[in-house]
Order: structure tokens, then sequence, then C-alpha cells
């Protein structure tokens, strides 16, 4: 198999110092509209993902992609020479 092009464009960003993780979430038709705002709420607020793409399918399922920066903490600790 060959890679996508919406793979390629993803490699190419991260290349140039973008990196985000990604989460997928399904959403069934059976979840109201006011009970997945709320989720998706609750998931902006406490765990730092923001909207990145968002689909409804013809039988009422949403599918959701979330993203957040991979923020690299960095060692302030320097190694000192006694």
């Amino acid at each position: 198999m060959t890679d996508s092009p919406a793979r390629e464009r993803r490699s190419e960003w991260d290349a140039h110092g973008g990196q985000w993780e990604y989460r997928v979430l399904r959403i069934p038709a059976t979840t109201s509209g006011g009970d997945a705002r709320r989720m998706l709420t609750d998931e902006a607020e406490y765990g730092r993902w923001e909207l990145a793409r968002l689909r409804l399918y013809a039988g009422g399922e949403r599918r959701v992609w979330l993203r957040r920066k991979i923020i690299r903490v960095r060692s302030t600790l320097a190694n000192t020479s006694v």
C-alpha cells in the first residue's frame, strides 16, 4: 500500500516542528446534541483537547477528532562539575 496524501502532509508538517496528539471519538446517534456538547466541553476544559474535525454521518453517528499539542519538557538541571 502507498501512503495517503493526508499522511504525507502530516509527515511534512511534523518535520517542520508541529507535534500533535490525536484522539478519535465515536458518538452514537442515540446521544443527544446537548450531551455530546457537554462531553466535548469537558474534554476541552479538563483534558486540554481542541476540536480538529467533526463529521456527522447519515445514520446520525458523529465522529470527532480532537487534538492537543505535545509538550516536551526540557530538563533545567545542568550538569555541574565539582
